[in-house]
């Protein structure tokens, strides 16, 4: 069988504008949410075959939860830094993890230039579920310095063999769009963490000296913002890993059943975004966004012609997406391919119908809570995460027809 390279499977035709459209009309919910658990400040979940789930708490912890036991705490978790935005953040399952039970997990450390800075790491999680083993981190931005906004999410190729990791801009703007430095990019990486063969910029090296700055103010005092220089001490591999640039917050990343890539993306004040991400394309910011700075000082709207990638929906005043799911099972059936999409602030599930490379919002449901992630069950069940702590773990059911009076 003759392989197709991920390039062409991903790379999909343009589009020459960006569609918002009217905001996802809020319906009462078509299912009813099921408190599973709790756990305190959790941040991702990936379910393991058997229906069981790993779940992460930003503070470092890493649960085990099965259905009707009490939750387990899965020992040799990497050290983390729970500062700012960052801890203990994305979790997922090798490709094979049926025959290698390898997990994959994100998170900030601590750095030896000061501040924090984004990791990924990979154990193997033992039989009886307590504790990783040979656990070795796979990649890390060793620059080092302050902010929040670290991205973290891990999408695994549609063939298995590489993985898509975000990595958000810290806070600090400028680095989105400096090849240099790995913030504000989507990366691809093969299974070890090493830079993908097939990526736009393949074998290329960045700059033996980038620039650490303070988060500024707002985009336009990035761009004259002092910083102090770091030497990289290893091989700045940067431009080599990059498949795609311009990003603020990627929050969330997933392929849909065609093998294209799907990224949701916290925008400033207004400007959340859910892209389809191509390679070698530009996302924008911090040069274009439909929001703006949190001290309300304009930032240019995306606009055809202006070079970069638009979003597909985007949503002013701001929802904070927590994540992305594309759902694929038979549960929901009315839903399977569709997008969605966990809000923080919006406090609210979001469906997105997804048609081929377009994207229109959908439903919009309240949830009364910070939504900080949604993932499928192996049995197709919609399961979702609230953020802070004593946040519930919830399963949706359909909700049963009112009977005629």
């Amino acid at each position: 069988m003759q392989r197709t390279s991920l390039q062409a499977l991903i790379l999909v035709p343009a589009q020459a504008a960006c569609t918002a459209g009217p905001a996802a009309t809020t319906l009462p919910r078509p299912f009813v949410a099921t408190e599973i658990a709790k756990f305190d400040s959790p941040f991702g979940m990936a379910f393991l075959p058997d229906g069981s789930a790993l779940i992460t708490e930003k503070a470092g912890n890493l649960k085990w939860w099965r259905a009707g036991q009490p939750i387990g705490d899965v020992a040799g978790v990497p050290t983390v830094a729970n500062v700012d935005q960052g801890g203990l953040l994305g979790v997922a399952l090798s490709p094979l993890f049926a025959t290698d039970r390898l997990v994959y997990l994100t998170y900030s450390e601590r750095s030896a230039t000061g501040g924090s800075g984004l990791a990924l790491a990979r154990g193997a999680l033992a039989p009886d579920g307590s504790r990783l083993t040979d656990v070795r981190v796979l990649w890390h931005d060793p620059q080092g310095g302050e902010g929040g906004q670290f991205g973290a999410a891990i999408a695994f190729a549609p063939d298995g063999n590489s993985l898509f990791l975000s990595s958000g801009e810290r806070q600090r703007f400028t680095p989105a769009q400096d090849p240099n430095q790995p913030l504000g990019k989507i990366l691809h990486l093969t299974l070890d963490g090493q830079p993908a063969p097939d990526n736009p910029d393949a074998g290329k090296l960045g700059a033996t000296t980038t620039s650490i700055t303070t988060p500024p103010d707002n985009s336009g005092a990035a761009k004259s913002a002092d910083g102090r220089p770091f030497r990289w001490t290893t091989l700045n591999r940067t431009p080599g890993e990059t498949w795609s640039t311009g990003h603020r917050n990627p929050y969330g990343l997933a392929f849909d059943a065609d093998g294209r890539l799907w990224e949701s993306e916290m925008g400033p004040q207004g400007g959340d975004e859910v892209n389809l991400v191509k390679p070698g394309r530009n996302y924008a910011w911090p040069d274009a966004s439909n929001g703006s700075n949190y001290d309300d000082t304009d930032i240019p709207d995306h606009k055809p012609g202006d070079g970069y990638e638009p979003p597909k929906v985007w949503w002013n005043p701001s929802i904070s997406p927590g994540g992305l799911m594309i759902y694929h099972g038979g549960k929901w059936p009315q839903w399977k391919g569709d997008a969605f999409v966990p809000a923080l602030s919006a406090q609210a599930l979001i469906r997105v119908d997804l048609d081929g490379d377009s994207a229109t919002k959908a439903e919009q449901w309240n949830m009364d809570n910070r939504i900080r992630a949604v993932a499928q069950s192996p049995a197709g069940d919609i399961y979702l995460l609230e953020d802070g702590d004593g946040a519930r773990l919830l399963r949706l059911d359909p909700a049963k027809p009112q009977a005629r009076r």
